[in-house]
């Protein structure tokens, strides 16, 4: 499949109501701008996320093999609280001098007594050790604070001639989840351009340290015990297009369907799926073999996509970049990496192609589980 997805090393959220306060082992991670409970000071909340090097170096190197690919931080929202209109969330590549790293800490939001082993809006590490920054910055790197709320984290503006802010406008209706492209960062951090230490998520600054409405954005975390962690996904054009011999199948009055799904499969590996297409009323020719036995191939504007089973929604979504359905020879198919996908769950496969000038979706209830190796 040409969808990959990688799950946090580690991420927490830093906030200035309690400003040595680690989250690091909370299920939800916060972002936000708010008055505070005892005063009308404003307050912020940001996000802290990083993902595996290794993990990033593997995908890149022996899974897409070349640097054209794209890849979205991504986080599905739990809850939010008193949104205005329209913003708009900024990631950036998190920044730590040297070698120096965030630890991720045990805490959880308004532990009692205040849980200081991680990351804090005040602290880069656990034991109130190693403050950010909040002057002398190192070239194209900066901080943002109120006075007397100083920290808050470090992140790169640019490097080697790139903007690193990436960005999301949301509007009153969106669904607020995450889906910010941060592809030139992540290139940045394979090609050792920069250190990857993460990155680090915020409100607009028009909204941090408000004090009119207390905004508030709650992500499923990396620990939480529902099925929407979030990750890293890398999207790339994986598709070959050799028909042979093999005529197009050009009817919406077909059968159309997968013809090796086994049902169940362990997280390791790429499987391939095939597609049975055949037209359901053949023209007749005069053939040695049966026209019913004989296999087409998909237009080439076909695309696969997943639904999780239970919750109905789509995993893996049509894609006209990245789901587009291959064919050789012996008939169309496409790849799943079946370890970018998240185990012990039920997935059901679907098609989307373009059918005598009609577009159709094929759901034939193909549906597998993927399962932990050992």
């Amino acid at each position: 499949m040409a969808i990959y997805r990688i799950f946090p090393e580690k991420d927490s959220f830093i906030y200035t109501d309690q400003p040595t306060g680690n989250a690091g082992k909370d299920e939800i991670l916060e972002i936000g701008g708010y008055p505070g409970i005892t005063d009308n000071t404003g307050q912020a909340a940001r996000l802290l996320i990083k993902f595996s090097d290794s993990e990033i170096d593997d995908v890149i190197s022996n899974k897409i093999g070349n640097t054209d690919f794209s890849s979205s931080l991504k986080l599905y929202l739990a809850n939010a609280d008193e949104l205005p209109v329209d913003y708009t969330l900024n990631a950036y590549p998190l920044y730590t001098s040297g070698t120096t790293e965030w630890d991720n800490g045990t805490g959880k939001a308004g532990d009692i007594p205040v849980n200081t082993t991680g990351v804090s809006w005040t602290y880069i590490n656990g034991g109130s050790i190693n403050t950010w920054p909040t002057s002398g910055f190192t070239a194209f790197t900066t901080a943002s604070f109120k006075q007397g709320k100083e920290g808050g984290g470090n992140w790169y503006t640019a490097s080697n001639g790139e903007s690193m802010e990436f960005s999301q406008k949301h509007l009153i209706n969106s669904t607020h989840d995450v889906d910010i492209n941060v592809t030139a960062g992540v290139k940045q951090f394979y090609n050792d351009q920069i250190s990857n230490k993460g990155f680090i998520v915020k409100m607009q600054d028009d909204y941090e340290f408000y004090t009119s409405s207390s905004i508030k954005l709650r992500y499923f975390g990396q620990d939480t015990n529902t099925i929407y962690p979030p990750f890293l996904e890398f999207g790339w054009d994986d598709r070959v297009y050799n028909q042979g011999t093999l005529n197009v199948l050009a009817t919406d009055i077909a059968t159309i369907d997968i013809k090796n799904n086994k049902g169940k499969y362990v997280d390791v590996g790429k499987q391939r799926f095939r597609i049975t297409a055949k037209p359901k009323y053949p023209t007749r020719t005069f053939t040695s073999s049966s026209i019913y036995l004989t296999n087409y191939v998909l237009p080439s504007a076909s695309y696969w996509g997943l639904r999780d089973e239970n919750t109905e929604e789509m995993v893996v979504d049509f894609n006209t970049d990245f789901t587009k359905i291959s064919c050789d020879p012996n008939g169309a198919f496409f790849d799943v990496f079946m370890d970018g996908l998240q185990p012990e769950r039920y997935y059901r496969i679907l098609i989307k192609t373009e059918l005598d000038e009609s577009t159709v979706v094929i759901d034939n209830q193909n549906i597998f589980k993927v399962v932990r190796n050992g």
